[in-house]
C-alpha cells in the first residue's frame, strides 16, 4: 500500500468523523493533506511532482469554490478537497474525483431529506440542521478515485 493511500485513508476518515460529529473540518485536516501530498509527489518525480501536487491544490479549492460563495458548501469543505487535490497529485485526477464526490454527494443528499421528511412526517417534528456533512462524500469520492487509478 502507498503513502497515498495511506494518508488518503487517515486524512479521509478524521474529516469524516468529525464533520459528522461536530460539522466542521478542523484546519490541521487539509493542511496536512496538503503538506503529505507536496511530500509524496516531490519524492516520486522532484520539483515537476511538487508543480502537479500544487496545481491539483489549487484545482480542488477552485471546483468548489462557487457552491460555499452560494452558501450550499462550508468553507473546511472546500479546504479539504484542495487537501486532497495536492495528495492525488494532479487536476484530471481530482477532476475525476469531483465526478465520484458529486454521484456520491447527491447520493447522501437525497437519503438525508427522505429520512427527514419521513421523520417528520411519522414524528410531526422539523429535524436537526439543514446542513448535510459533505466530508464523508469527499473522502469516499477521492477513495474510489484511487481505487480507479490502482
Amino acid at each position: 500500500m502507498s503513502w497515498q493511500i495511506i494518508m488518503a485513508i487517515g486524512i479521509g476518515l478524521a474529516a469524516s468523523i468529525e464533520d459528522l460529529m461536530r460539522r466542521q473540518v478542523s484546519n490541521w485536516i487539509p493542511v496536512v493533506a496538503l503538506i503529505a501530498g507536496l511530500l509524496i509527489h516531490y519524492s516520486e518525480r522532484g520539483w515537476p511532482g511538487v508543480w502537479s501536487s500544487f496545481l491539483g491544490a489549487c484545482s480542488g479549492f477552485v471546483v468548489f469554490l462557487l457552491f460555499y460563495l452560494l452558501g450550499g458548501m462550508g468553507g473546511g469543505d472546500i479546504k479539504l478537497m484542495a487537501g486532497f487535490g495536492a495528495l492525488l497529485g494532479g487536476a484530471s485526477r481530482l477532476f475525476e474525483a469531483a465526478v465520484w464526490i458529486g454521484v456520491i454527494g447527491a447520493v447522501f443528499a437525497v437519503s438525508v431529506l427522505l429520512y427527514r421528511f419521513l421523520r417528520s412526517r411519522l414524528s410531526g417534528t422539523e429535524s436537526g440542521s439543514r446542513f448535510i456533512p459533505y466530508a464523508p462524500a469527499i473522502t469516499l469520492g477521492v477513495w474510489l478515485e484511487l481505487v480507479a487509478r490502482s
